[in-house]
């Protein structure tokens, strides 16, 4: 069927998380799928995203273990980062992880076609001048680097990510322009590889979209680790010099570094994919879906960074698995987002899930919040790290956020994910016995607290 021939039951276009993950939920519910891919599947999350960057953090974090390793009685000596020992290291866990997708998706008997395609109507999507047809076609072209209009993408000075994962250096210095997720992260493995790093965002706080009290934990822990930060300051211009950048910002101040990183988001793939032309409905870039990922002609879906949700692999996983079923008729239940966990990878690590106090107060929750230090868990302080755990839940009602900064909380998530997604109590969690020492303690002692039973919490 590989010719173009068809129709196949589900046609995906795009192998990243959200398509692949479509294709072998689709597979193992007995469809016949073909996937088509420009690139390598696995998409920006894979090579270009989440596994690079976080084996980039991991390559950090050992660079300042083995900095700060007397504290720990252990002698040893920083010599200094071997870039292309890095880039080693996370090449070998990129290909693993894609030859294991790539044999996933074969063992299931979906038909991977390596091209780039267009949708060409509402059932048919081309590659070359092969078309193929699908009862359903499944839309998930991702997203690329956004920049601000009237700056330029150099690649060698002004860079985005995707530059800088293939960086052959550790620079100097850098200015990292946006102070979300990527920003926030790549900051953290530069000044821990031994650049200087000044962070701009336009917006009062890093990582704006958090617990405001987990955006000032985060800012106060940079500020230690000798990251700058202009927060609430807009960008104006920046020069390329024989050296490098320098940044203007709104106001006159100026900026000296040797790369200019650009991290103000992700946009949408949408244009010149035929996807207006064969009626679906856009807007600002995005497609347009209810809470089936179904777009506004029948048959067609879309997931992944191309809807305006959260732009998230394991979103994209969920969204692939919710379209795979829905199409095989299994009445699946439509993804609540508040309930999905979010990941800052930088030292100290955010991690949260629900939704934070300003929003549960627009929502007209009356609620109650507790935030326990990790100055009290022992072993966060073995693990010298400095942050919180703060919980909000409804007065008289279940948790309704979980919010946590320090190092290595990202593992912490599931727990408050359990908890917000089954509506529990504080009491009902204070119930539940927690190892110790663990982190894991921070968040049974914060429930105690909530219920009334605070053990280690000094009043």
């Amino acid at each position: 069927m590989a010719d173009g021939s068809g129709p196949y039951d589900i046609v995906v276009l795009g192998g990243g998380s959200g398509g692949y993950a479509c294709a072998l939920r689709a597979a193992e519910l007995g469809k016949s799928v073909a996937l088509i891919e420009k690139d390598k599947i696995g998409g920006t999350c894979l090579h270009r995203g989440c596994i690079p960057t976080k084996t980039l953090l991991h390559s950090a974090e050992v660079a300042d273990e083995t900095r700060e390793s007397a504290a720990f009685g252990v002698r040893a000596r920083f010599e200094g980062i071997d870039m292309n020992g890095v880039h080693a290291f996370k090449d070998k866990i990129v290909n693993r992880a894609w030859k294991g997708v790539q044999g996933l998706l074969k063992s299931k008997g979906i038909t991977i076609i390596e091209g780039e395609g267009r949708l060409v109507g509402p059932n048919r999507v081309a590659v070359g001048s092969e078309v193929y047809e699908g009862r359903n076609i499944v839309l998930a072209t991702g997203s690329a680097p956004r920049t601000l209009p009237g700056l330029e993408i150099d690649g060698e000075r002004v860079i985005t990510s995707e530059h800088a994962l293939k960086l052959d250096r550790v620079p100097s210095s850098v200015v990292v322009l946006g102070g979300g997720v990527i920003g926030v992260e790549f900051a953290s493995v530069w000044r821990s590889f031994g650049a200087e790093v000044t962070i701009v965002e336009a917006l009062p706080h890093l990582l704006p979209l958090e617990e405001e009290s987990s955006s000032k934990l985060l800012e106060r822990a940079f500020r230690r680790r000798g990251i700058k930060q202009e927060l609430g300051v807009f960008f104006e211009s920046v020069k390329t010099t024989d050296t490098g950048v320098v940044v203007t910002l709104a106001g006159g101040k100026t900026l000296d570094a040797e790369l200019l990183l650009v991290a103000v988001g992700r946009g949408a793939v949408s244009s010149g994919m035929g996807f207006e032309e064969a009626g679906i409905a856009i807007e600002r870039g995005t497609v347009v879906v209810n809470e089936y990922c179904q777009t506004s002609v029948p048959g067609v879906y879309a997931v992944g960074d191309l809807i305006p949700t959260l732009q998230l692999a394991h979103a994209g996983f969920a969204e692939g698995i919710l379209v795979a079923e829905h199409i095989a008729g299994l009445n699946p239940v439509p993804i609540d987002y508040d309930g999905v966990p979010r990941i800052t990878y930088s030292d100290p690590e955010v991690a949260s899930v629900g939704i934070t106090s300003a929003q549960a107060r627009e929502r007209g929750h009356e609620i109650v919040e507790f935030t326990y230090d990790l100055a009290g868990n022992p072993k966060s302080q073995i693990l010298q790290t400095q942050g919180a755990v703060k919980v909000i839940s409804e007065k008289d009602g279940p948790v309704l956020g979980v919010h946590m900064v320090g190092r290595r909380v990202g593992e912490l998530v599931t727990e408050g994910q359990l908890i917000y997604n089954w509506e529990a109590l504080p009491s009902e969690v204070a119930q539940l016995i927690h190892a110790h020492p663990t982190q894991s303690e921070a968040v049974g002692e914060a429930m105690l607290a909530l219920a009334g039973k605070p053990l280690h919490v000094h009043n």
